[in-house]
Parts: C-alpha cells; structure tokens; sequence
C-alpha cells in the first residue's frame, strides 16, 4: 500500500514517522512525503542567532497535552525537554498605558481568590461585583454555539472580554473572542457551566480536588509549557533523521489530485504518480481545492476554515538595557488600547538555554484576524513599529543588537462557531472514503500535541487498512 502525505510541517512529519514504524513492524505499506517548499517543518523553525536560540513559531506546547512529549521520548530526545520556568510566571495585562500584573489566582480568566482580585487594579469595581455575582450562576444546558465573547460577557461582564479574553485567544488562535466558538475553543467552560452554572465555583471545586490530590501525592505539578534545550526545530530534526530521505519530496507542489483506478493520481512537477491513499496536512484551503471533484461537501466543509496571519519580531539585548522592563514571562495587549502590538514575551525569562545570562530576547506579535493589513509593512517599517511601541509600552530605548522578523501567511487555523459540526462532517466524508486521511492544526487541536496526534492518527489508520488489505474500496457517489 502506498501512501502520499501532502504537507511536510510538523502534522505531515508525525504521519510519516508513525508509518515508518509501522512499516518496521511488518506493516505492508509505503510512503512519500510531499513539500512545497525546501525546508520541512512548516511553521516550527528555531534560528541560531550568535549565543541565542531564536523561534520563528510556537516557542512551546502545553505539558498536559502527551502527544508530543511522548513523541520525544520516542526519538529519544526526552533528555533535552525543559519546562517553563513557572515560579516566575507573571503575565501582565495593559491597562490605559501601564502594565498591570494578572492577579494571583486568576485561572486563565476566572478569578478564584477573593482579595487579590479585590485589590487588583486591572477590573474596575463594577466588575469585581460582577464577579463576585457570577458564584450565584445557575446551571445552563449546552445550547447554542456562541461566541467566547457572548460566553465570557454572560459571566463577567465586557470588560473582561476585553482585558482577558480577547488578549489570551490573540496570542493562542490569532483570533478574537468574538470570532472563536466557545465550545471549540473553551469546551471545559462549557462543561463548567453546565455542571456547575458558576465558573468561580467550579474552578474553586478543581483548585480543592487538585491540592487533596497533592497532598496525598497522587498529583505532581509540572510546568506549563514545556519546549527543547535545541528549540522546537529540534522535534523537526529528530523526526527527519528517522525518515528516509528518499520518500521526502522537497520543493515538490501536488498541484491536482484524482480518483484512478480504486486509487489516487497525484500531478507534480514530476509528473502522475499513483498511490492508494493520501493523507492531507496541509491548510484546509489546499485540501478543499483538491478535493473538489472527489466530494463536494467535504470540499465545502474544508473551505470554510478560515485562518488568520501573524507576525513574530525577536530583537536581541544585553540584560542591563532592560532594567525598565518588569519581571515575569511578558505582557498582552487588548486591542482597545490602540496598538498594533498584541503580546510581548520575555523569552530569557520564560524559558531555560535560550540566551546567555547577559544577554536577554523580547518577543513580539502582530496582526491576527483583526490586523491582517500589518502583514504589508516592510521588515524595516514594523522593526520600527514595534521598537516604538515597545518604547511606549515598557520604556525600553535601547538599540537591539539583533532583530529577526518572520511573516506567517493564513497559518492559524480559527474555530468559529459551528467548527465543531463542519469537523464533525468531515470526520462522516473520511469514513466514507477510507483512503483519504486528513492531519493538522484546524482539525482536532491547535497546538503541536494536536498535531501529532492528528499525524500518528492518520499514519495508523492507513497501517490498519494496509494490514487488512481493505483500503480504496469506499468511496461517495
């Protein structure tokens, strides 16, 4: 059986290795790997710059995810995993111009001490009794997809809409609350609140459940994030060197793709070459273009996915330039207060063997769905945007001693609201057309553990239909 994976970003990558073992284990199955451009590792790109680990993508994944901790263990780079370091973990929100510190036991946006939020300078009083209301919040059935922001207003009010939620959902889909479905995004909240009604209440509940568990040392706390001594590109690394290089297809574009004999014909520059099944992990958009005329629902389906652009800008300091800048992992930024900066982190601060101990990297980002226009500027226009806004921001004046800026076109996938019926259809199509796998970031997860686990998925599907020898039999009409 062969098999053709379109995409070679980290989604792709995962379904490759998976094969390639199963192929060890006798599996009857082969596979080529094809990649538009001449790197692989789509968005997951560390620079070397000087002494300095510089990342282009996600700096990290969420620890509680396994996918791909357990990946790494696989590749026997578990040694070099390093958390975040958490006991400095401040992140601080900007209100009217000036930094404020997100309160101690506020769990992502739910406040779950009563004097620390009382004291905070970051809500105004009103909604601190809005907060304080939300305990008597009754239960509520799952009913209507809505919006994050129409969630969040419902318990706490709009201004925690906008100093919270929207800035955490920027920095994570590149999105805005307003946009991103609450049960794709935030589907514990909605457990929560149909279980509970209040979400103090039911983080208070998990905050009880979680410190009896410690103490009877059933639960031990791990950092938030976890990330390579190498970077991120490391994972990429790692993967590729247990590949072979001959089934990975570099600057290979699958520009059409068909039904042929039970089968697919894919056309490169190359010309057709036939394989039995194809795993997509590639953006949504590129898998509906090609799908068109083999299903025109799940075409459809995939088309609607839309995806948001960003941009990251890493500028290099020694430590002594900024004394102006407050402890902790970095700030966010709501979009009413007029920048164009949305996050800022302190990565020396936030992680482990990425600089030296005089030398210090800021990381910022921009555009997002509401932003897209920022990606027109030239490099030298937003380095200048950002040291100004940074200047403005923490007062920080000094000439960086590096900058680094990397674009990234429709490359985070937004969970609008019915994404989970359109995922959910595409998941009925697929099990209809048995040799058509799909992999990536809009599917069942955004982060890299989603990633790899939608890779390792589709790898072992296509090996069990290798093993039973019943693949390219099911097809829609």
């Amino acid at each position: 059986m062969r098999v053709a994976i379109i995409g070679g970003g980290i989604s792709g990558l995962s379904a490759a290795y998976y094969l390639e073992q199963e192929r060890a284990k006798g599996a009857p199955v082969d596979y080529a790997l094809f990649e538009s451009s001449d790197r692989l590792g789509g968005v997951m790109f560390s620079d070397k710059i000087g002494d300095c680990i510089v990342e282009g993508g996600p700096d990290s994944f969420l620890t509680e995810k396994p996918w791909a901790s357990q990946l790494c263990a696989e590749l026997g780079i578990a040694n070099d995993l390093i958390g975040s370091n958490d006991s400095q973990r401040v992140t601080y929100i900007l209100v009217k111009g000036r930094l404020v510190p997100m309160p101690d036991g506020l769990m992502f946006m739910v406040p779950t001490k009563l004097i620390p939020t009382a004291l905070t300078s970051l809500f105004s009083w009103g909604t601190k009794f809005r907060m304080l209301g939300e305990l008597l919040h009754p239960p509520s059935p799952v009913g209507r997809d809505e919006t994050v922001a129409q969630f969040v207003e419902r318990h706490f009010g709009n201004e925690v809409v906008d100093r919270l939620a929207d800035p955490l959902l920027s920095g994570v889909y590149g999105g805005d609350a307003a946009s991103l479905s609450v049960r794709a995004v935030l589907p514990k909240f909605v457990e929560m609140e149909e279980h509970y009604g209040s979400l103090c209440r039911a983080m208070l509940a998990a905050r009880k459940k979680l410190a009896e568990m410690q103490k009877a040392k059933r639960y031990t706390p791990r950092p938030l994030f976890s990330s390579l001594k190498g970077g991120m590109q490391q994972l990429i690394d790692a993967i590729v060197a247990r590949l072979d290089p001959q089934r990975l297809r570099l600057s290979t574009t699958v520009s059409q793709l068909s039904r042929k004999d039970g089968g697919w014909e894919l056309i490169t520059q190359r010309g057709p070459e036939q394989f039995d099944a194809v795993i997509f992990a590639t953006p949504a958009r590129i898998a509906s273009t090609m799908l068109a005329a083999t299903d025109g629902q799940l075409s459809e389906d995939l088309g609607k996915v839309e995806y948001s652009s960003s941009i990251t800008v890493t500028l290099g300091y020694l430590r002594e330039q900024l004394k102006s800048c407050p402890p902790g992992f970095g700030f966010l930024v709501p979009r009413s207060e007029g920048t164009r900066m949305l996050a800022t982190t302190f990565v020396h601060t936030k992680f482990p063997f990425r600089a030296p101990d005089n030398k210090a990297l800021v990381r910022c980002f921009l555009g997002g769905s509401k932003d897209q226009s920022v990606l027109k500027l030239s490099d030298e226009e937003i380095t200048a945007l950002v040291r100004k806004e940074l200047k403005q921001i923490t007062g920080v004046a000094a000439e960086p001693w590096f900058v680094k800026v990397y674009r990234w076109d429709r490359a985070m996938a937004q969970y609008t609201p019915g994404h989970l019926e359109r995922i959910e259809r595409i998941g009925v199509a697929l099990k209809q057309i048995q040799s058509l796998s799909i992999a990536g970031n809009f599917y069942k997860g955004i982060g890299v553990p989603d990633c790899v686990r939608t890779g390792k998925e589709a790898a072992l599907h296509m090996a069990s239909l290798a093993r039973d020898g019943s693949f390219g039999n099911k097809i829609t009409a």
